[in-house]
């Protein structure tokens, strides 16, 4: 990818990804769209990996490492308290390009690999509402799992604010991973009702690269990945993750639609498949494939789908014509069955990309 290309994708994620959501990385990815040296950084990534998400985990790796350098002051997950000034860029620049060496091996090396753990609240409607369809207990795969932690979802605690007032709380009463998440219901949408408890017969995670989180090194990647200035997300990460040590779910190393088959075939009883903010990495020509795939295993099992995705990367697929859904930065929960061979397919909300909001649509 040439150096404009690169300069471009920064300066997308800074006006449209990071904008009234991270003052950091909006203003660092701004600067660097302009830096010919910085964003090419960039340029040894791998097919498809370009994304300005890996420069800022790369760069937080990398401060994490030197946690006294004066750049640390800009960063809340390392203790800083300093806002964007004057020094912000200087500082991100010059603290970059002399480890760029190391900057480079990370970047040609690693993915972009978040494991967001607030978005089980989003999903946990949607894995009940396929839960209750099965009629008893159901295995999850989650295709894209990173380190697995939402493959925990059904031992999470779940308080979801509804406007007026109202709370509808879900999962366990007594858990370490307690889940907050604001809903409001579209016009002609009525509440969710959701079930105290899910039962999950087995589950599994399947990802090209899995991250093992008892490896030191892994789990500080992972922790790299999230935005530096929302230490709040690293908080919960850490604890769902000392979670997931007593119950450490089995992580697959694979491909999404090549290894999908062998990967359900390890589980047993009605599958749901679980996939969030992971199909927008695929092509469109491997999302119909992954799209092809679930229909084939539902030839012989009771299959759901449950994807929280944008909508052109996910339902669209199976529910095509929703301009509704689309265009307005928030992605869709939607809920897929398939009945000789075709597919049955709900939106169920409008989601916000780390899990702290939704919006419950009509049925």
């Amino acid at each position: 990818m040439d150096l404009d290309a690169i300069k471009g994708i920064l300066r997308k994620f800074a006006e449209v990804e990071a904008r009234g959501v991270s003052p950091l990385y909006e203003h660092l990815a701004l600067q660097a769209a302009s830096d010919d040296d910085v964003a090419g950084l960039l340029s040894v990534a791998r097919d498809g990996e370009v994304r300005a998400t890996l420069l800022m985990a790369t760069a937080h790796r990398l401060v994490q490492a030197d946690p006294i350098h004066p750049l640390s002051r800009y960063y809340p997950s390392l203790g800083g308290f300093d806002g964007v000034d004057s020094e912000t860029w200087p500082l991100f620049r010059s603290f970059l390009l002399e480890r760029a060496e190391k900057a480079r091996a990370l970047i040609s090396s690693r993915y972009t690999q978040t494991n967001e753990v607030r978005r089980a609240a989003l999903l946990y409607p949607g894995v009940a509402r396929a839960a209750r369809e099965a009629g008893g207990k159901v295995s999850l795969l989650e295709v894209g799992c990173s380190a697995g932690l939402l493959l925990g979802l059904d031992r999470f605690g779940y308080r979801y604010q509804c406007d007026g007032g109202e709370q509808l709380t879900a999962g366990p009463a007594k858990t370490p991973v307690g889940l907050h998440c604001a809903l409001d219901l579209a016009p002609g949408a009525v509440a969710p009702k959701l079930p105290k408890k899910l039962a999950v017969l087995d589950r599994a995670g399947l990802d090209r690269a899995p991250v093992d989180l008892s490896d030191e090194d892994e789990l500080a990647w992972l922790e790299a990945c999230v935005w530096a200035d929302q230490p709040d997300r690293i908080r919960l990460l850490r604890t769902a993750a000392a979670e997931q040590a007593k119950h450490r779910p089995r992580l697959i190393t694979g491909d999404g639609v090549a290894d999908l088959p062998d990967a359900a075939a390890s589980l047993d009883g009605p599958l749901v498949v679980v996939t969030s903010h992971v199909l927008a990495y695929f092509s469109p020509d491997r999302r119909a494939s992954f799209v092809s795939e679930l229909a084939a295993l539902a030839e012989s099992r009771p299959v759901w789908w449950v994807s929280e995705e944008f909508y052109g990367a996910g339902l669209e697929t199976v529910l095509p014509g929703r301009s509704d859904l689309a265009g307005d930065g928030l992605a869709t929960l939607g809920v897929v069955r398939w009945e000789d061979g075709k597919p049955e397919a709900h939106a169920l909300a409008r989601t916000a990309p780390h899990g702290q909001r939704m919006t419950w649509l009509p049925l």
